[in-house]
């Protein structure tokens, strides 16, 4: 360590030249744009690669073809529009103003969140505006990647037949309606925000948003053909496993940069991070060997998700022991809605979710928000809110109890935002164009849609039966609303 006297190198001088202001924390802004990058390349091409892998072999251009289409198309959006109305002035108490983030006076200050400036009843501050130590583009960019992530899970919920041209309709009409009300209900400085409410990185802002209205899309949508729906096995689940790599990785950018700076608490928040993800991904292969006497690969990578999205709310929030906690019920939980649940209740069999969006994102987000209001460490918690002496119901007092009241109460309002707004998107987008592909269409996949194939192989790259029934396997039903249908 310098001594007191001894000068910093040139290199962290501030006003070392013009590009270069005395507020810019050369560290926190590296850290900011790597960590934005590793949140792109979850979707782009982690997102891309997994859901073309975890597909049939016939919906491997179109599935992967959604996923790309809705980052480019989240990112012209995001600065032409909706990043102020994200996390811009206050319009109402639960959206901002829409403006572009495009001109260079504004994308070269000091970045800053207008509205979220916290007071006391008394009308006093208790906590200033959010302003990061870099310049509004890192930071337009850096939530530009969590809104374009949105739209991609939601896709996994209606791919294999959804109409192209109706996505690119449905992509900036539910970023524009429903992701900038949550964003700035909960981050922006919104109503949530000033209420309270705990949401470290998106349990609520993405993943429960996204989980719930890829639900709601997927009933208005309408199912796959039956054949799709009785049998679809990945075409590659080598390269599954490579997207699911991306996505874990990517993570560290994805809880480790909401801190908006390279400080403690994203230490800490990357570490826990993994550990409750590493958690989930052993409970669900456990459960699917107890149950089914036999360790499924796309299970593993839905324990490995829903560990993730369990994770994200509560991240710089809880303490090691509790992350372990989370990974086991976010292993377990939604483990038991997708594979019980999932085959009891006539609604799950009914809405044809491909790949079990709402069990991996909406019920592990949910659980994850609610533990959050259980476990949340007032220490930890004072380095990231707004609200002073925020805890969780484990470490006493009234506040901790009714922490667990906003919790739920947060996510009640995403819900309920969520179903509606997608309701009236599909309907609106279905008096334009179709939102299911025709059954001819349908029966021949990429091929008919796109006029591409991804492999030149033979076939549906379907594996030779040697049973009778090739839809029963040791006795179990393969059709699956979800995508785990090897157990």
């Amino acid at each position: 360590m310098a001594g007191a006297g001894a000068p910093l190198p040139v290199a962290y001088q501030a006003w070392t030249s013009a590009a270069v202001p005395d507020w810019l924390n050369k560290g926190d802004n590296a850290w900011q744009m790597v960590s934005a990058t590793l949140v792109g390349i979850q979707s782009m091409p982690g997102l891309v690669i997994l859901y073309g892998s975890i597909v049939k072999k016939k919906w491997a251009v179109n599935s992967a073809f959604m996923a790309l289409y809705a980052f480019a198309a989240v990112v012209i959006c995001w600065v032409t529009w909706a990043y102020k109305m994200s996390f811009g002035d206050k319009l109402l108490p639960f959206w901002g103003k829409a403006g572009p983030a495009l001109g260079q006076k504004f994308l070269i200050k000091q970045a800053g969140l207008p509205a979220t400036t916290h007071y006391y009843h008394t009308g006093a501050v208790e906590t200033p505006e959010i302003e990061p130590y870099y310049p509004m583009a890192t930071m337009v960019w850096f939530q530009c990647v969590f809104a374009a992530i949105s739209l991609v899970i939601l896709a996994g919920s209606v791919l294999a037949r959804m109409n192209f041209k109706a996505w690119m309709m449905f992509v900036p009409l539910w970023l524009t309606f429903s992701y900038t009300i949550g964003a700035f209900s909960l981050w922006g400085g919104g109503f949530l925000f000033q209420w309270g409410v705990m949401d470290y990185s998106g349990g609520y802002v993405i993943h429960l948003s996204s989980g719930v209205a890829g639900f709601v899309a997927a009933y208005w949508v309408g199912p796959r053909s039956k054949k799709d729906r009785e049998r679809f096995p990945p075409n590659n689940v080598l390269l599954t496993l490579t997207g699911a790599g991306l996505l874990w990785l990517g993570w560290a950018g994805f809880n480790g940069g909401d801190p908006y700076s390279a400080n403690i608490d994203s230490s800490m928040a990357v570490l826990n991070t993994n550990v409750c993800a590493a958690t989930s991904l052993l409970v669900w292969t456990w459960l699917d060997v107890i149950f089914f006497h036999k360790p499924s690969v796309i299970g593993a990578v839905q324990g490995m998700i829903t560990g993730l999205v369990c994770i994200t709310p509560a991240a710089g929030l809880v303490q090691g022991w509790a992350a372990i906690v989370m990974g086991v019920l976010s292993g377990s939980v939604p483990w038991y809605t997708m594979m019980v649940l999932g085959k009891k209740f006539a609604v799950f069999q009914s809405v044809d979710d491909t790949l079990a969006v709402f069990h991996t994102h909406a019920v592990a987000g949910f659980l994850g928000g609610i533990l959050t209001g259980l476990f949340a460490e007032p220490r930890l918690s004072g380095l990231f809110l707004a609200v002073t002496n925020s805890r969780g119901a484990v470490y006493g007092g009234s506040a901790g109890g009714v922490q667990i009241l906003k919790q739920i109460v947060g996510g009640l309002f995403v819900i309920g935002w969520n179903v509606v707004v997608t309701s009236i998107i599909c309907v609106v987008v279905k008096f334009v164009v179709p939102l299911r592909m025709t059954d001819e269409e349908l029966l021949i996949g990429d091929d008919a849609v796109h006029g591409e194939e991804a492999y030149a192989l033979w076939g549906d790259g379907e594996k030779l039966s040697l049973y009778k029934d090739d839809t029963t396997q040791h006795g179990m039903a393969m059709a699956s609303s979800g995508a785990t249908q090897v157990v």
